[in-house]
């Protein structure tokens, strides 16, 4: 079995890009995209400097820096599996408290964009209000120190009270996370934050720094020992490689005022439009996810593939689609919804990717909110149905209740899981309790319809379980 390597002089490289947030997602990814770029001789002085903020970091640092930064990526078609070696990224800066390496790279003058991936959870959002919240611990905390923060945020802005300093153009923002309106998220946490301890600079950032939106689309599974053995049976020795479809997407605002790598010529879509792709994509992708996953975690359905392939999840997946999340889709520049909806279809059934569904239930307080509560929210105010997105928020609250319908214990699964558990527990008999989690809900908990078809079905999984539950929604004996 071969593996591809970097078909270009990795030491023709000069660093372009420094990339907060070194998981598997960016490095199936953004960092392939500049890989197929290098290949064809374009855009060389673009290369990534990787970086992290957290502890965790250190350890995939360690892991990439044995491997001269390269990258192990095995893509998983069902008609065959195909490795590559990545070589884009350079250098990964040093994870340290205070994160001063990290501010000296990004006040160089020839990086150019920085790039993050830090997950849905880690843009200190109110969920209630969709707002940047200043009083969250971690904010609290870089606003006391601006000279040595732990954020990401907090490095940011201090980079760029540097390059101001020095009189260096600032760096383009370019958040590669999953959450909407990405760009403007990513702009309110760093305004936000520096508007804590530098009105002067938060002004001049707003003003001055770009933050293009983007939506990004790769499935991307955590790597484990099953993941390790297909390196390894490509010849590879590499204790992180990075496993995922075939499948990528990427749309981005042309925004970049200290240029950019020409990612046109190797598939990225530049456009105006980024909010109707992406809310596409959120909806539908994201929230298929959820639609899939608490069923399939209650029932003890390991695989998503596995739980396409059950017919009253992949029922219910087509009904709440078809019904009550489709039809809230804007229209999408050459884009057929109903045939996106098909690749999407196909796309979680592939057996080769191996995603797990406890995956796909992770962090469901900061999911719900951005992926399943949207669809619902417009159904209701547009009188459709809404049993569907009912279901699945019971869905939600009962497999947080810490165990599936045969009995097995579910391991915490949410950054809030204690919280969490203790309330879906308290649920099973006062349904409404649950939905009072304004940051989770909002407005839209207290609304009758949706209430009462809630606490309809949260019975019933408790009395029924799922199996009974989703026959009785498609009407099935």
């Amino acid at each position: 079995m071969s593996v591809e390597l970097p078909r270009y002089d990795r030491k023709s490289l000069t660093p372009g890009i420094v990339h907060i947030g070194l998981g598997n997602f960016h490095r199936a990814h953004m960092a392939v995209y500049l890989d197929d770029l290098f290949s064809q001789g374009l855009s060389h002085d673009w290369a990534i400097i990787g970086a992290g903020v957290r502890a965790p970091d250190a350890a995939m640092r360690e892991a990439l820096l044995a491997q001269d930064c390269l990258s192990t990526v095995i893509e998983l078609d069902p008609e065959g599996r195909s490795c590559r070696r990545i070589g884009s990224m350079v250098d990964f800066l040093p994870v340290e408290p205070g994160n001063a390496s990290l501010i000296a790279a990004m006040s160089r003058p020839e990086i150019r964009i920085v790039s993050l991936t830090v997950t849905e959870g880690g843009y200190f959002i109110d969920a209630a209000t969709g707002a940047f919240d200043p009083t969250a611990p971690a904010i609290l905390a870089d606003a006391a120190r601006p000279g040595a923060p732990a954020t990401a945020f907090g490095a940011i802005i201090a980079a760029l009270k540097a390059r101001r300093a020095a009189a260096v153009a600032p760096f383009t923002v370019m958040c590669c996370d999953n959450l909407p309106g990405n760009g403007q998220v990513t702009r309110n946490a760093v305004v936000g934050l520096a508007r804590l301890s530098d009105p002067d600079l938060a002004a001049w950032i707003d003003a001055s720094v770009a933050f293009p939106n983007a939506m990004v689309d790769r499935i991307t599974p955590a790597t484990g020992p099953r993941e390790r053995e297909m390196a390894a049976r490509f010849g590879l020795d590499d204790p992180v490689p990075v496993t995922c479809e075939p499948f990528r997407q990427w749309v981005v605002e042309d925004h970049f005022p200290a240029g950019r790598p020409a990612l046109e010529r190797v598939g990225v879509t530049f456009s105006t439009e980024v909010h109707a792709y992406e809310m596409m994509k959120i909806r539908i992708l994201n929230g298929g996810h959820a639609i899939i996953a608490y069923p399939g975690g209650l029932m003890d359905i390991a695989f998503v593939h596995e739980a396409m392939a059950d017919p009253l999840i992949l029922g219910f997946l087509d009904k709440v689609e078809a019904e009550e999340v489709v039809p809230y889709v804007a229209p999408v520049p050459e884009t057929d919804i109903a045939g996106y909806y098909q690749v999407i279809r196909s796309r979680f059934s592939n057996p080769e990717v191996a995603d797990t569904t406890r995956r796909l239930c992770l962090d469901g307080s900061n999911r719900q909110p951005k992926f399943i509560i949207p669809s619902l929210r417009d159904a209701l105010a547009l009188g459709g149905p809404v049993e569907g997105l009912a279901l699945v928020s019971a869905l939600w609250c009962r497999y947080c209740a810490g165990v599936t319908d045969g009995g097995a214990v579910i391991s915490p699964n949410d950054p809030d899981w204690e919280r969490l558990t203790a309330l879906a527990v308290q649920a099973r008999a006062q349904p409404e309790l649950w939905l009072a989690q304004r940051a989770i809900y909002g407005e839209t908990g207290a609304d009758p319809r949706f209430a009462e078809a809630f606490a309809r079905r949260l019975r019933q999984l408790w009395s029924e379980g799922t199996r009974a539950t989703l026959s009785d929604y498609l009407g099935r004996p």
